[in-house]
């Protein structure tokens, strides 16, 4: 059961927490006592006692910059079976998104999530639209029972830098 709820890298992916640019990640509708770092930083993420919580409603809209252009391959969400996330929209490169905008631009993809997937599990994006990525927002629309607060225990992105990925290419091209 551990192996199972545990997030696992998929391979040729990192965790792309070191890329965050913590200074201007944001997050709207959080509670002010379960706020969006128990979510997202290293060490916090961890402890299932610690959450993300929704306030006025259950809607969340969570906006993640990088400090380098990275391509995002998939998302792994962790949260309760009850009132963990359901339908998460995903924007790569939108800024200044609100509630009151949210709608007016496509998602450049959609995640349903399950219980299952709700333990931590990478659903893998479509990578194509995720390229190179300077922000992310996410907008968690609803959550599994359609109840009045969504709890998020951990965010976690996995993909690579293209700057890395570039480089390597390009040594590659040398040596021959």
């Amino acid at each position: 059961m551990s192996a199972e709820s545990a997030t696992a890298i998929p391979r040729g992916q990192v965790d792309l927490l070191d890329f965050i640019d913590f200074s201007g990640v944001e997050c709207l509708n959080q509670s002010t006592s379960h706020s969006l770092s128990n979510a997202i930083k290293q060490g916090y993420r961890e402890d299932d006692g610690l959450n993300l919580e929704s306030d006025a409603d259950e809607q969340l809209l969570i906006h993640i910059p990088f400090n380098q252009v990275i391509k995002l391959h998939s998302i792994a969400i962790k949260g309760p079976e009850e009132d963990g996330p359901k339908t998460v929209k995903l924007f790569s490169n939108k800024e200044h998104m609100g509630f009151s905008n949210v709608n007016d631009y496509p998602p450049s993809d959609t995640v349903v999530l399950s219980p299952d997937t709700l333990k931590g599990k990478p659903v893998v994006l479509k990578y194509v639209k995720f390229q190179n990525v300077r922000s992310l927002t996410i907008f968690i629309e609803d959550n599994q029972l359609d109840s009045e607060i969504t709890k998020v225990q951990k965010i976690a992105l996995f993909g690579t830098t293209v700057d890395t990925t570039d480089m390597k290419s390009l040594k590659k091209i040398e040596d021959h």
